[in-house]
């Protein structure tokens, strides 16, 4: 039916009602079918518009839905949309939008479309009978990872300021000394703050600017692109989504690009993301299967396709999507889009001379750009500290300021004082209101005393710690030659919370060993096969042959063998690079050409190595075929038709091939756990067994199987994959569904074993950390053996550690209540002898406890209560892993190894918890911990990207810790301590002024003297000592990791010592003040009118008496740092005593010159006549003793009669000797010789305490002979009691 009259659409709209969907409908193709006089000519009212929607709505469902799967009928929605150009495109485009909506609203069917969008490849419209082609706006190609612009910087940067709380504070005060009459003028208040925010400014200013230059040269670089069949060259910026790009080799992609075709004959390419994961390896990516063969800009610019795909997601690794491509067939055909087919913004092209591809991510919606996002923000502990202590002297303002204005009104209801006869009060003033005055009052003295909120101590702290952190990355012993990588900081916001971890989480492979893997041997229906060892392709001194242990398999079992072979050279996903420029040359084993093996996995690359060595050597893939040369030196070539790929789920991976003969294989391999339930026939019971073994001697252990499959059962996985595949939602879940379906009724071959080494003194480093009182956690996702064997290497688990298991293994005999009941009981039995204090010096003679927990199990302490008690299991967890020295968890999923940090974060100590860990499962835990370390390892760079800190090697962060935390704790610490003790002897004698003054507001310091007390006369010293103090040398603190116990759980910022700082200066304000008060206390008049001391005649007044407690103070509070430094330098002398000098020479300068810019000089001649008398000097002098006195005597005394292991070890380099050996032996036990760590794991008075470790054992074997009684295997040569 053609609708050609405005009359004729009600008739279509009712036929729209009942038609059924076999039925099609026309629309007008052209103008001309609309009508042909001029009345009828575009004549599509918005009557007949409305009237077509609300009848299509009315039946979209029934009409051009098929069944209830939700998918659109392609009939009619062809005949719906006839592409044409003509006046009817709007109603088609309505209609179509009309109708898609109306089936997202009543269809909860397997596609969301809201989550997704269309991408038109090249711009060009769909071809007709096609989908209507909507466009879309996306944004440009920009990327912005600036902050501010030249327009918003000043009123943002200001609003972010003064959010924080002191910040607020001071503007405040500002106002009020703007507003009302203070004693003070509103420069005092205001200099200081404005240096404060001008400095803060200045830096993020810079900052941003860095990041607008970035960004400016990134939009701006050249881009090639294909317009009208030729290759355009614009700016990044200008690159829009469905823009065809070329990109050549060794360039970076502009934009999120859908792989299309390259140079390469197969259709592949090579890609490096070391700027997005720091992977420094090859990947391969796969151009889509119907557009790989377009190798020319005409060929690319005739394609019609249409992309549907997710909307913008941050994750890197994962893509989903589908492309449709049109071509003269009438039905497009439909390709999966995965992560295999995306190339990433920030990825370089590698070993590939050219790439085409479609952009359908640009600008901020890169996935690049998405992880810019910042993390979370963490505090340290000592921030938190540093508010709480702010809001003590906060209230101790506003106490001084009540009790002024109080004692006040109490002082003025004599009318006299009130109203003396010097200072008449106007008729207005009489008649004011009293609580208006007192309010006023209130404020005035709030403005007096608000300096003892230091507000130039937050500058100071953010100084500090941002130059202080390039200690970290300065210190040449944390730099690693191997890998040319040294340490870095992201953050310096945590590096005093460095010095106060108590718990560390850390991953296991990688972190504690190598991740260099050697491929040990492997099992063949109970045969073990040990080639000579090949690592890395480098062939280890002394190896050579073949060594086969055990005898060889008859010839009923060679064919079972061949096939375990083939399986290891095809059930993988490893590429092989022929050019020998690329990376270095490496040759291959068997000395012929040249070839590099590149995988993601070190363990893949491991195996397909030692699996050379037994005579199967994988050569290529090349054109959908994997080519492997067999014993023969006859190539075999094996058609690749499916991968299912890895993923830490399943736990598995699986190929499909077919062989030249036509059979079907589909091999798998993965960890023992995934593929014994999967196994229907096989020697699994010789097989397990030996897997078990190698498990408990530390070897990484997979298992392979495979099974036939017929061309009737491939083609309905094919099936099966297909229909997952191009699913828009819930692909991945729909893929393990099908995977769990094809991966079963297996044939076990045989496993494999590989050894992943421990990394160079990692076990001295947990030693270390240990004695220094610190919780060490492995937390890894291998197997109970495998773990266990690495921990009593590592010496996490030592002689004579009893290990409690919480595994499922143990909770299928006894349920979770009872397991945890009784370890409860074993490990509360020994408690009073095993507190956080003793149990770390990890001494032979206390009973110590190691606990195994796996992932299962934990998911179950995680639950509640099966018995509606609406709690869990968690605080008896907590309480058994207390009294543990150390924790194993096996088997975890990343998640789980955030859940377990949180539980230890969160519980009621609330320690301080580190996670270290070098891939990107760690990332998880490396986030929630209060300070994230990453390695910078082999698995790429995400958790060095995503950490607060990245170190090379797990043995960097003994020192981090035990000598750059403490540190920065101890400089710390005393510099918050420091800025309230020298503000409180800076306000407390302002204060006392006030009883001396009929507490009116009369201020005893100088303006100038207010304004640069805490910006120019004390800041510069404690500063430099909060960078470069160093209470006992850094060889002290390696050598006796005890010492940082003496600074845990936050000892310096306590509360004892914060009121031991805060009454120090009340004291020394007492001696300020009343010293110089009774010093100046009998005056007379002269007759010229000058006030002169009776005693000493010197000429006495109000500023004379505050610049002589002012000049006390300043010597006072610069010679008490003087006296805490003992690590002094150049620096130090030159910084210290060149602020007491500018002291002085301000103080002349100010005084002794007539400033032509000041109305009024109160200060003139002032300082200069207080120096010309001797009685000054010796107040002066007298006074700072008086103050600095107590401090002394209670630090003599605390050495003599309650030291700490800190001052003993000061105490014995003062003496000048190099250690204390009482110390040692209280604190830290020296570590047992090598062989005693090594036979301590089996022996304990004779028994073993976990199962035979003998290969481990055998391959940890100590140097030099073995001690009396032992022989050089571990075994007792003499008679055992």
């Amino acid at each position: 039916m053609c609708a050609t009259h405005p009359r004729r659409w009600n008739r279509f709209a009712a036929l729209c009602a009942h038609r059924t969907p076999s039925q099609s409908i026309c629309l007008p193709h052209s103008d001309s079918q609309v009508g042909s006089s001029g009345q009828e000519t575009g004549a599509l009212s918005a009557h007949g518009v409305c009237s077509v929607l609300i009848s299509l709505a009315a039946r979209t469902a029934s009409l051009f839905m098929c069944g209830s799967s939700g998918q659109w009928c392609r009939p009619a929605r062809r005949a719906l949309c006839p592409a044409s150009p003509s006046a009817a495109v709007l109603v088609k485009c309505l209609l179509v939008s009309a109708c898609d909506s109306v089936a997202l609203a009543m269809c909860a069917g397997e596609e969301n479309w809201v989550d997704s969008r269309t991408i038109y490849v090249g711009h060009r419209e769909p071809p007709p009978g096609a989908e209507a082609y909507i466009p879309q706006r996306h944004p440009d190609n920009r990327i912005v990872s600036s902050k501010y612009t030249f327009w918003n910087f000043i009123p943002k940067n200001l609003f972010e300021q003064f959010r924080r709380i002191a910040n607020f504070y001071f503007l405040i005060i500002f106002l009020v000394q703007l507003i009302i009459d203070t004693p003070t003028s509103p420069v005092t208040s205001g200099l200081p703050l404005f240096f404060v925010i001008t400095v803060t400014a200045i830096k993020q200013g810079y900052e941003d600017w860095l990041r607008h230059k970035a960004d400016n040269a990134m939009n701006q670089c050249p881009v090639h692109f294909i317009q009208h069949g030729k290759l355009v060259r614009k700016q990044s910026r200008k690159l829009r989504v469905g823009d065809i790009v070329m990109v050549k080799e060794d360039e970076t992609f502009p934009c999120d690009l859908i792989f299309l075709s390259s140079s390469r004959g197969d259709g592949t390419c090579h890609v490096t993301t070391a700027s997005l994961d720091g992977e420094s390896s090859h990947k391969t990516h796969y151009a889509v299967q119907d557009t790989k063969g377009f190798h020319t800009e005409e060929d690319i610019d005739g394609l019609h396709a249409t992309i549907e795909c997710e909307q913008p997601q941050p994750d890197l690794y994962k893509f989903v999507g589908r492309i449709n491509v049109y071509s003269d067939r009438s039905d497009p055909v439909v390709r999966p889009l995965g992560s295999e087919n995306l190339l990433l913004r920030g990825a370089t092209l590698k070993n590939t001379e050219k790439v085409f591809g479609v952009a359908i991510y640009t600008g901020m919606e890169t996935k690049m750009a998405l992880n810019y996002q910042s993390k979370s923000q963490k505090r340290s502990a000592v921030e938190k500290s540093m508010n709480v202590f702010l809001i003590v002297y906060l209230c101790i303002l506003i106490s001084k300021a009540l009790i002024n204005t109080v004692l006040k009104y109490v002082w003025q209801s004599e009318p006299f004082r009130d109203e003396p006869w010097y200072n008449q009060k106007t008729e207005s003033e009489r008649q004011r209101n009293l609580l208006l005055r007192a309010l006023t009052d209130f404020l005035a003295f709030m403005v007096l005393f608000n300096y003892i909120i230091p507000v130039s101590m937050y500058v100071t702290v953010e100084m500090q710690k941002f130059l202080g952190s390039y200690f970290i990355t300065w210190d040449e012993e944390m730099f690693d030659e191997d890998t040319g990588e040294g340490p870095l900081v992201n953050t310096s916001d945590l590096n005093e919370e460095l010095g106060q971890v108590e718990y560390i989480f850390t991953d296991k492979t990688g972190t504690l060993t190598e991740n260099n893997m050697e491929f040990k041997e492997c099992c063949i229906e109970g045969h073990v096969y040990v080639p000579h060892a090949v690592c890395n392709g480098q062939v280890l001194p002394g190896a050579a042959g073949i060594d086969m242990i055990d005898s060889s398999p008859g010839p009923g079992a060679r064919e079972r063998e061949e096939l375990f072979f083939r399986a290891l050279c095809l059930c993988h996903t490893i590429q092989v690079k022929d050019d020998d420029d690329v990376d270095g040359p490496r040759k291959s084993p068997d000395g012929g050409k040249s070839c590099v093996y590149i995988s993601s996995s070190p363990d893949e690359v491991a195996l397909v190595e030692g699996v050379q060595r037994l005579g199967f050597t994988y050569l290529r893939l090349k054109d959908g075929y994997m080519e492997i040369l067999n014993r023969e030196n006859g190539v075999e070539r094996f058609e690749l038709l499916e991968i299912l790929s890895f993923d830490s789920v399943r736990r598995r991976m699986s190929v499909i091939v077919k062989s030249i003969t036509g059979e079907i294989y589909l091999f798998c391999k993965g960890a023992d756990s995934s593929i014994f339930p999967r196994v229907i026939e096989g020697k699994v019971d010789q097989i397990r067994a030996r897997v078990e073994r190698n498990a408990v001697e530390g070897l990484r252990t997979l298992c392979v199987a495979y099974k036939r499959l017929t061309p009737e059962d491939y083609e309905g996985i094919c099936t099966l994959l297909q229909a997952a595949k191009v699913a828009l939602q819930d692909r991945e879940k729909k893929l393990a569904e099908a995977y769990e379906q094809i991966e079963k009724d297996l044939i076990l071959l045989g496993a494999t074993a590989v050894e992943d080494r421990l990394q160079e003194k990692a076990a001295d480093t947990i030693e270390a950390l240990q004695k220094a009182g610190i919780k060490v956690w492995v937390l890894t996702g291998d197997k109970m053996e495998t773990a266990a064997a690495t921990c009593y290497a590592c010496r996490l688990f030592r002689r004579g550690t009893q290990l409690l298991e919480l595994t499922t293994k143990r909770l299928e005999e006894q349920s979770l209540h009872d397991v945890l009941f009784e370890l409860s009981k074993t490990v509360l039995r020994h408690s009073g002898s095993l507190t956080r204090d003793n149990f770390s010096g990890l001494s032979a003679d206390l009973q110590d406890f190691g606990l195994i927990i796996d992932g299962a199990a934990l998911s179950l302490v995680m639950k509640p209560r099966e018995d509606g008690s609406g709690g869990n299991y968690r605080e008896l967890f907590l309480e058994i892993c207390r009294n543990c020295s150390a924790v194993l968890c096996c088997r975890m999923a990343p998640l789980q190894k955030a859940q377990i940090v949180k539980l230890i974060k969160l519980s009621k100590e609330h320690p301080i918890t580190l996670a270290i860990g070098d891939g990107a499962n760690d990332v998880s835990m490396i986030l929630e911990a209060h300070v994230g370390i990453g390695v910078i390892g082999k698995e790429g760079r995400q958790a060095a990207r995503n950490s607060d800190y990245a170190v090379p090697k797990f043995k960097h962060l003994k020192k981090m810790l035990l000598v750059h935390g403490h540190f920065y704790y101890i400089r710390i610490s005393e510099l918050v301590q420091y800025f309230f003790y020298k503000n409180v002897c800076f306000i407390f004698p302002q204060f006392l002024y006030q009883f001396f003054c009929g507490f009116s507001q009369q201020t005893l310091y100088d303006t100038a003297y207010l304004t640069l007390y805490n910006i120019s006369f004390t800041s510069l010293p404690i500063l430099l000592y909060s960078l470069m103090e160093q209470h006992v040398s850094i060889d002290t603190l390696r050598r006796e990791p005890s010492l940082y116990r003496d600074i845990a759980k936050n000892a310096l910022l306590r509360w004892r010592v914060f009121i031991y700082w805060t009454l120090l200066g009340v004291f020394d304000a007492l001696v300020f003040f009343f010293g110089a008060y009774f010093m100046f206390e009998n005056t007379t008049v002269t007759s010229n009118g000058q006030i002169v001391t009776t005693n000493t005649h010197m000429i006495f007044g109000n500023w004379t008496f505050g610049t002589l407690v002012f000049t006390v103070m300043v010597f006072t509070v610069t010679l008490k740092l003087a006296l805490d430094t003992h690590y002094w330098t150049w620096i130090n002398h030159f910084v210290i005593w060149g602020s007491l000098l500018f002291y002085v020479v301000f103080s002349l300068l100010w005084g002794g010159i007539i400033w032509p810019f000041l109305s009024y000089q109160r200060m003139y001649y002032v300082f200069i006549q207080m120096l010309s008398s001797g009685p000054a000097w010796l107040v002066i002098i007298l006074l700072v003793t008086v103050s600095l006195l107590p401090d002394v005597l209670k630090k003599v005394l605390c050495r003599q009669l309650w030291p700490s292991a800190t001052e003993r070890i000061q105490s014995t380099r003062v003496r000048g000797q190099d250690r204390l050996p009482e110390l040692t032996l209280l604190a830290s036990p020296q570590s047992p010789s090598p062989w005693a760590v090594w036979l301590g794991p089996h022996t304990e008075r004779g028994t073993p305490t976990w199962p035979p470790l003998a290969g481990l054992l055998h391959r940890h074997r100590p140097p030099g002979p073995a001690p009396h009684g032992w022989t050089a295997d571990g075994q007792a040569s003499g008679p055992r009691l």
